[in-house]
C-alpha cells in the first residue's frame, strides 16, 4: 500500500512539473534593456587618422606638421611649430579643453596651448624659459616666466603629459596629469598673449624650437 502511494504522489509530482515546464517554455522571453553609457560630454577634436579641422600655424620658419601613429607631430621649428584650429566656432567661456602632449626632442616648450578667455586669450605654457617653466601667458603683461602662475618642473623626453585647461567667467584652471597647477582668478585682472602667439588664434598648440607630439585632443562644454 506504502509502495502505491508513493507511486501515485511521484506521478502527480512528474505532471505538474510537467505543466510548469510547458508554461516556462511557451512564455515570451524577457530580454533586459541595455544601459545606456553616460554622455560624457566630451567632443574629439582629433580622429586620429588626419589634421580634420586643423590646420599648420604659420609662425615662420615652421617645421613640418603631419599625422602619424595616431599622434600630431609638431616638428621642430625656427622657432615655433603649431596647429590652429580651423573648424567650427568654439565656445570662448565655460568650457574645458584636454589633450595629450610629449616633448620629443629639444629643450624648450612642447605645448604652448592658445585659448579663448571670454572676448580675450590666453596661453598656456608648459616647459618653457630653456625647458622647464610652467604658466599662463600673459596675466596683467607679465608673461609665464614672471607673474604669479610661474612654476619650475623637469619634464621627462618621451613621456605623454595629459593637459586640462578649464575656462570660466571666473577663473582659468589647469591640470597636468590630474594635478591642479594654476588657479587665476579673472576679476582685476588682465589676460593676453603675447605677439609671437597670434598665429594660433583662436584655438591653437604650438612648440618652440622642440619637436612635440599630441593625441587624444577634446573639448567639453560646461
Amino acid at each position: 500500500m506504502t509502495n502505491l502511494l508513493s507511486l501515485t504522489t511521484l506521478r502527480s509530482t512528474l505532471a505538474r512539473l510537467g505543466i510548469v515546464l510547458m508554461l516556462v517554455m511557451s512564455a515570451r522571453p524577457v530580454v533586459l534593456a541595455q544601459a545606456k553609457p553616460p554622455d560624457s560630454g566630451w567632443q574629439s577634436l582629433f580622429d586620429g587618422k588626419t589634421l580634420g579641422s586643423w590646420q599648420a600655424s604659420k609662425f615662420g620658419g615652421d617645421g613640418s606638421v603631419r599625422v602619424e601613429n595616431g599622434q600630431i607631430i609638431l616638428d621642430t621649428g625656427k622657432p615655433f611649430t603649431g596647429i590652429t584650429w580651423a573648424g567650427s566656432e568654439l565656445p570662448k567661456t565655460n568650457y574645458e579643453i584636454a589633450m595629450q602632449a610629449m616633448r620629443v626632442e629639444g629643450r624648450d616648450f612642447f605645448a604652448g596651448i592658445t585659448f579663448p578667455v571670454g572676448d580675450s586669450f590666453c596661453s598656456l605654457i608648459l616647459g618653457g624659459w630653456g625647458g622647464t617653466v610652467i604658466g599662463l601667458s600673459s596675466v596683467n603683461g607679465e608673461d609665464a616666466s614672471q607673474n604669479q602662475t610661474s612654476q619650475s618642473m623637469e619634464f621627462e623626453q618621451g613621456r605623454w603629459y595629459n593637459v586640462r585647461i578649464r575656462v570660466t567667467d571666473a577663473t582659468i584652471e589647469t591640470w597636468l596629469d590630474d594635478r591642479q597647477i594654476i588657479k587665476q582668478d579673472l576679476k582685476g585682472n588682465t589676460i593676453t598673449i603675447r605677439v609671437e602667439m597670434e598665429p594660433s588664434l583662436s584655438l591653437g598648440i604650438a612648440s618652440y624650437r622642440t619637436k612635440a607630439a599630441l593625441r587624444d585632443l577634446r573639448m567639453h562644454k560646461l
